[in-house]
C-alpha cells in the first residue's frame, strides 16, 4: 500500500495502517523532539502527545501535503506547548541572544561558521557533542528554526510554513541562530584548544 492508501485505510479505522504511517516517520519525529527538548523524557512525552493527536485528527488530514509534513506540524505544536509549560520566558527579544556587535541586519556571511554541510561537522564525535550542546542552549525560537533548516534539511520556505512565520522572519531567525552558535562554539573551542575552530573567523 502506498501512503495515500494507508491514509485512507487509517481514516476508515485501520489501526495497522496508521501504525505503518507512524513507523515511517517515528525516528525523524523523535530526532526533532530530542533536539528541541534536550532530554529523552520530554522527547518521549512530545512523541506520545503527537501520535495521540494524530490519531484523533486523522479524519482532518486532507492529503494536501505529505503525511510526514502533517505529522511534523503536529510535533512542532506539541513541542511548543510542552516546553511553554516548562519555560514561560522563552520569547525574550532575540537581540538579547545575539553575539555582541551583531544586529538583525547582519550581512557579513564571510564570518559565519559554515553550516552549509552540517553533516561534515557532525561526523566528528567531539565536534558533534560541542555543537549539540550549543544548540541545546539556544532559545527555543532559534533552536526550532536551526534544527528544521540545518539538521532536518528543510528549505527556508518549508520552515516558514511549518512554524507559521514569514520567509523574512524565518531567514532572520536562522541567521541569528548561526551567529549565536558560531559565538558559542568558537568560545568553547578557543577555551579548550587556545585557538579558533577552523571555519570560524
Amino acid at each position: 500500500m502506498n501512503e495515500r492508501e494507508l491514509v485512507l485505510a487509517a481514516k476508515s479505522g485501520d489501526f495497522g495502517a496508521f501504525n505503518k504511517l507512524i513507523a515511517a516517520h517515528k525516528d525523524k519525529i523523535y530526532g526533532l523532539a530530542i533536539k528541541l527538548s534536550g532530554n529523552e523524557q520530554d522527547a518521549e512525552d512530545i512523541i506520545q502527545d503527537t501520535f495521540l493527536k494524530a490519531i484523533d485528527r486523522i479524519d482532518q488530514f486532507r492529503m494536501e501535503s505529505a503525511f510526514g509534513t502533517w505529522l511534523y506540524s503536529i510535533a512542532l505544536n506539541e513541542a511548543r506547548a510542552h516546553l511553554a509549560k516548562r519555560k514561560k520566558t522563552d520569547l525574550k527579544p532575540l537581540e538579547e541572544y545575539l553575539p555582541k556587535g551583531h544586529t538583525s541586519e547582519e550581512s557579513d556571511h564571510s564570518e559565519l561558521f559554515d553550516w552549509k554541510d552540517p553533516h561534515t561537522i557532525l561526523e566528528n564525535e567531539e565536534l558533534r557533542q560541542i555543537t549539540n550542546g550549543a544548540i541545546s542552549r539556544l532559545p527555543y525560537v532559534y533552536k526550532e528554526a536551526f534544527v528544521l533548516r540545518y539538521i532536518d534539511g528543510l528549505s527556508v520556505k518549508e520552515v516558514a510554513e511549518l512554524t507559521g512565520e514569514s520567509d523574512a522572519s524565518t531567514k532572520s531567525r536562522i541567521l541569528r541562530a548561526r551567529l549565536a552558535l558560531r559565538d558559542d562554539i568558537s568560545k568553547i573551542f578557543e577555551d579548550k584548544y587556545g585557538r579558533k575552530m577552523p571555519g570560524i573567523h
